[in-house]
């Protein structure tokens, strides 16, 4: 049995951290391959190296000193060295950052770096072999993931090493040059390495004990997830849960690998485990519940619409040639509704409208904004009668209004549209009528 173990930035902000870290990799000889983020924040008012990174490059790309910036990104570095008594100097690598930021390598470069160092650094402590990622990930001339050259090159090389540190978060165009995931792209290293090794677990740990039930931001110290499957967190990840990237589902789930989601700093809880199927029942007949605001709802009128046939591919494409998409489409009889982010249509409402009324020809057509989506989601509801129901009973005691319903086919989510101002309360009353009163 072997793991892959992928350490978040505030898993490893600081020596102390580290030392943890090491503590949780040695207890365990199956952890053989290791994905460090760079530095996270040490105290709340702290700075992420990546951001140090993307500053100090900003000036450096404006042609301006970064000296005092370089500088202060050596030290959190050399803190972390010093306070693990390390015989190791960063000095050839933080000079050849220097020329390369003079020459303008690049903003992907730049935030890479962060990885890269921690990953000398992650290595030089276990005394693991260290292989960078830029000469194992690898994308293609658009920038996207090139799967069939990374998976030709990636198992050999790990399996030449009995265990190895990757760095997250970056890998290298066909010319060489650095190129990044988005923001959170260790956890999508850690799951391409996990594939890549064949493990029979991928590790992923952060500064919580795991998946929560609902935003901590919003219902005080909510329960956690004991078991969710790829399919629910794809679904609660889709609308706001930030645990983990979502891109980072798809290698593991191809291979049937779970995914354990733990605390570093409270080792000894079991966290999350995502599975793709299980035959246990979830705690509450609702897995989780998350959401997100700002969103705008275009609804069409036309009588006799639901005879016309093209209607909805005739209003969708005024969406099209405006580059907007949409994320819920309910409709009825003679109506339709699109669901779209407000940032992205706002400046560009009205040649939507005239789209639509070019396309489609409709009768009327009506805009709500300040809108928000909810989604409930749990591999339970679909055999507990009255789900919906409760929802909806729960949100009438609260005086929550709700705009907009919207039930998939699998019974595995039900969306909910309410007022930006409704948010928390829905949650929150959501949250009451399944968890608290376990209902």
């Amino acid at each position: 049995m072997s793991k892959v173990v992928k350490f978040g930035g505030s898993s490893l902000a600081s020596a102390e951290q580290f030392q943890k870290v090491g503590d949780i990799i040695r207890s365990d000889k199956q952890r053989r391959y290791v994905v460090p983020s760079a530095p996270g924040r040490r105290y709340k008012t702290d700075t992420k190296v990546t951001d140090m990174l993307y500053g100090c490059y900003d000036l450096a790309e404006a042609g301006k000193n970064f000296t005092k910036e370089l500088a202060a990104i050596r030290e959190r570095y050399q803190e972390i060295i010093e306070g693990l008594k390390l015989d190791l100097s960063l000095e050839n690598e933080f000079c050849a950052i220097e020329q390369n930021f003079k020459e303008k390598a690049g903003s992907n470069y730049a935030a890479s770096r962060g990885e890269y160092l921690n990953g000398i650094i992650m290595a030089k402590y276990l005394g693991y072999e260290f292989i960078d990622a830029a000469e194992v990930i690898f994308f293609d001339e658009q920038g996207n993931f090139d799967e069939a050259r990374t998976y030709a090159v990636l198992p050999d090389r790990l399996a030449a090493c009995e265990c190895a540190v990757i760095p997250g978060f970056y890998g290298s165009l066909p010319d060489g040059r650095i190129q990044t995931f988005s923001r959170g792209g260790s956890d999508v290293t850690g799951a391409i390495v996990a594939k890549a090794a064949g493990v029979d677990v991928y590790e992923n740990w952060t500064d919580v004990s795991g998946v929560l039930v609902a935003d901590p931001s919003i219902i005080h110290n909510p329960e956690g997830i004991e078991l969710i499957t790829y399919r629910e967190l794809r679904e609660l990840a889709y609308m706001g849960f930030n645990v983990l990237h979502e891109d980072a589902i798809f290698p593991v789930r191809q291979e049937g690998i779970p995914i354990n989601i733990r605390n570093t700093n409270r080792p000894a809880d079991n966290g999350t485990w995502i599975v793709g199927s299980t035959c246990q029942k979830a705690k509450y007949v609702i897995t989780g519940i998350a959401g997100k605001k700002g969103f705008c709802a275009v609804s069409i009128e036309k009588d006799m619409m639901n005879s016309e046939i093209g209607f909805g591919r005739k209003v969708l494409q005024a969406f099209e040639e405006n580059g907007i998409s949409f994320e819920h489409v309910p409709s009825g009889i003679d109506t339709m509704t699109v669901f779209v982010h407000q940032d992205e249509f706002v400046h560009k409402e009205q040649q939507v409208v005239a789209g639509i009324h070019r396309l489609a020809r409709p009768d009327d057509i009506e805009i709500e904004s300040d809108l928000a989506l909810i989604a409930v989601v749990g591999r339970g509801m679909k055999s507990t009668r009255g789900t919906a129901g409760r929802i909806f009973s729960a949100l009438a005691h609260n005086n929550v209004n709700v705009r907009m319903i919207d039930q998939g086919s699998s019974e595995l989510n039900i969306i909910i549209g309410v007022s930006n101002d409704d948010f928390e309360t829905a949650i929150r009353a959501i949250y009451d009528i399944f968890v608290l009163t376990k209902l």
